[in-house]
Formats: structure tokens, C-alpha cells, sequence
């Protein structure tokens, strides 16, 4: 890790518009308020190991007010932030969530508006994720932003000590061990959420929530020919059985979910007047179909008609 901004050497009155302007020259789009009168202090260090870009950050007590996410930092919208509280104490707003945080917890925030507040001597280490390793499994990220998972949690603990470790020996690494390493941290965090998650939901409930987790991937992976039930439990977290056990308690099964999806995508597709120029071949291998004949022979036993038949027929009702 490398030092990239320190009010260390700065005279007390000039530290805090140097934090300023700093995050300023970043794109950071963000109101600070100093919380106590103490002279202002702050350190950031940074370091990469594989596609894992870190920072971490110790400072005196402040309210930071992101706001909308400037133009220089637009592209960052496909990644999230792992927070891992190193020291002190902390508040996360976002999405109606307001958490308190310590040592030890870690917490997720997506890159948009939000308002934290960090006691003095906080410590914090921030970890930028693709969105996407966490939504594929957790749902919408909105449904866990600024949800704290403790310190008693064993899987946070794995994973702070692992991305701990991870950071001081990933200078030994080879650059495909270190993105091999990178990959395995990642997943120890969303396991982590995962688990601050199930304690989140009722019992009762959260045979409802994996279903509901299972069938959003399902809609997010349609084009996927390779998409079957064994990929999507493991997607999911649970096993084959336990999530079959979960379709047929709502009278479905697996299979026949994944294959009724991709039959209403591609009707849908097909009705879509704009769409006319699309060959039903590219409609078929764009919701999973490994093969025309394949989907065309599904489809009219679905809709009773082949699919330039169907396509014709909408064409017709809305001329």
C-alpha cells in the first residue's frame, strides 16, 4: 500500500481544505462537515492485487454527504464498494437504511447518494467490486446497501482476514495468482452479505426469498444456452434438491421456469414491431435456444402456432 494523500506536515489551519481540494480533484462530488474542533487529520494509502482496486482510509471525525456522482466518475456505475471498518465507529445512510458500523463490520455501498459519519481516529478500507458478482447471487443491490455485516459473523471474519493476508503477501503472488486470489476474496464478501441477508429475513420467508433470487438470475441469464438447475442453485447458494425442494412447494419445477421464461421472452420479442428485422433465429439463440429447429417446435407447443406464424398474427392486431 503506498501512501497517496496525508495532512501529515500540513499546518492544522490549511489540513481540511487540503482534504477538500483532494477529493475535489478526484470527481468527488461530496458536502464534508468537521464534527468536532480537533485539527483536522487524514491519510489515504493505495494498492491493487489482481483486478482488486484498495484504499484505506484514517481520519478525524467528519460528516461526508455524497451527493450525485460527478461526470469523471460515471464510469464507476457497473462497481460498488466493500467497506471493511478497521477502527472507531461509523453511520451509513443509503436507500432508506441507516446503519451503525465498527470495528470489524463490513458493509456495501453502491455509488450513489448516501451520507456517512465517521467518529475520530476512524479507520476504513475500501475495496472496489463489480456489481454484478454480488446482484447475480444477492438480488438488487439496493436490498443490502448500508446493511452491516458484524464482526461476529464468521464469515465476515473469514473474509477480513483473508483480504487482510491477501493485501500483505499479494506482492509474492504471480499477476494470475494474485487475479485467482482477487476472485476467491470477492466471493468470501458476498458469501458474507449473503449471510448477514438470511438473518435479515424471517424463516418463514426465506424459502420466498431464494425463489425469488433464483427466478431474477434466471431473467438476468436467459441467453444463456448453458443455463440449467444445477447452475442456478449454485447461484443462488443452496443446493439442487433444497431449491427444487422450493419450486415444487409453489407447484413449479425448475426446468419448465427456465424454459417457460425464454418461450415469453422470445413471444415477447417477436410482438415487438420494431423488431420485425430480426431474424427468428437471432430471436431464439438470444433467449438460450442451442438451436432453431429446437425452439420452434417448443414454441408451437406453447403457442399453438409456429413463430413467423405468431410474429404475423401480432403484426396484424396492431396494424
Amino acid at each position: 500500500m503506498q501512501t497517496v494523500f496525508s495532512t501529515g506536515g500540513l499546518h492544522p489551519r490549511d489540513s481540511f481544505k487540503r482534504w477538500r481540494d483532494a477529493l475535489d480533484a478526484e470527481g468527488s462530488n461530496v458536502n464534508l462537515r468537521q464534527l468536532d474542533d480537533a485539527p483536522f487529520t487524514a491519510k489515504v494509502e493505495s494498492g491493487t492485487v489482481g483486478a482488486l482496486h484498495i484504499k484505506r482510509l484514517s481520519q478525524s471525525a467528519l460528516r461526508t454527504e455524497i451527493r450525485k456522482p460527478a461526470a469523471s466518475v460515471q464510469g464507476r456505475e457497473g462497481m460498488v464498494t466493500a467497506t471493511f471498518k478497521l477502527a472507531g465507529t461509523s453511520s451509513s445512510f443509503q436507500d432508506g437504511r441507516d446503519a451503525s458500523v465498527r470495528a470489524g463490520d463490513l458493509y456495501i455501498l453502491d455509488h450513489r447518494p448516501a451520507v456517512l459519519t465517521t467518529s475520530a481516529g476512524a479507520q476504513a478500507m475500501f475495496l472496489e467490486l463489480p456489481r454484478e458478482r454480488f446482484e447475480s447471487v444477492l438480488g438488487p443491490i439496493q436490498l443490502y446497501t448500508a446493511l452491516p455485516a458484524g464482526a461476529d459473523l464468521a464469515s465476515t471474519a473469514l473474509a477480513t482476514t483473508f483480504i487482510n493476508e491477501l493485501i500483505s503477501l499479494g506482492h509474492k503472488l504471480t499477476p494470475d495468482s494474485a487475479v485467482r486470489m482477487a476472485s476467491i476474496g470477492i466471493d468470501l464478501i458476498v458469501a458474507s452479505i449473503a449471510e448477514r441477508l438470511a438473518r435479515e429475513i424471517p424463516r418463514p420467508l426465506h424459502g420466498t426469498v431464494v425463489v425469488q433470487r433464483a427466478k431474477a438470475f434466471v431473467e438476468a441469464n436467459l441467453g444463456d444456452p448453458t443455463l440449467d438447475p444445477p447452475q442456478l442453485a449454485a447461484a443462488v447458494g443452496v443446493s439442487l434438491r433444497r431449491l427444487q425442494e422450493l419450486f415444487h412447494e409453489r407447484g413449479q419445477h425448475i426446468s419448465d421456469w427456465i424454459w417457460q421464461r425464454r418461450l415469453e421472452a422470445a413471444a415477447k420479442r417477436l410482438a415487438d414491431p420494431s423488431g420485425t428485422h430480426v431474424q427468428i433465429g437471432a430471436v431464439a439463440f438470444g433467449c438460450g435456444f442451442a438451436s432453431q429447429a429446437h425452439f420452434a417446435r417448443r414454441f408451437k407447443e406453447r403457442y399453438g402456432m409456429p413463430p413467423s406464424e405468431y410474429r404475423h398474427a401480432a403484426f396484424l392486431s396492431t396494424a
